[in-house]
């Protein structure tokens, strides 16, 4: 591979010493880092888990009740005789079906998420265990 060093001055062909070209090289590098900071995007802002929950279980209710509404008052436009009351008891059951479930939704929390940190050696053991279910209670029993 041919240089364009100068043995006697060490200079490059053009005019930078060594030490300058690794100093502007290394300003180079540098400025091209890549800042990797989260930046808003347009839409949604960010939100919390729960606040993004909290939204979609409110659009998706609201939707319904746009859905089930609309449908009771055009069947009612149109039969021109359908009851008021059997309407709302017929489209009020998938509304109150839906509130039951947000609530089970509500309730039901995953696990949170563990960390094991650990120093030094660890063992782990990869032993299968032999399990054994009998009986009208179902006991079980683990063994080695």
């Amino acid at each position: 591979m041919h240089s364009d060093t100068t043995p006697e001055t060490g200079a490059t062909g053009a005019g930078l010493s060594e030490a300058q070209v690794e100093t502007e090289a290394r300003r180079i590098i540098a400025d091209a880092y890549r800042d990797t900071t989260p930046v808003a995007q347009p839409g949604r802002p960010p939100m919390s888990q729960g606040a993004t929950d909290a939204s979609v279980l409110l659009l998706t209710g609201g939707a319904t009740t746009v859905m089930v509404g609309g449908t009771a008052g055009v069947l009612m436009y149109v039969s021109q005789f359908a009851d008021p009351i059997v309407c709302g008891l017929v489209f009020g059951a998938p509304a109150a079906f839906v509130l039951a479930l947000a609530r089970l939704a509500r309730r039901a929390k995953p696990d949170p998420e563990i960390h094991h940190h650990y120093e030094g050696p660890v063992h782990q053991d990869q032993r299968t265990l032999h399990s054994r279910t009998s009986g009208v209670w179902a006991k079980t029993t683990n063994e080695q």
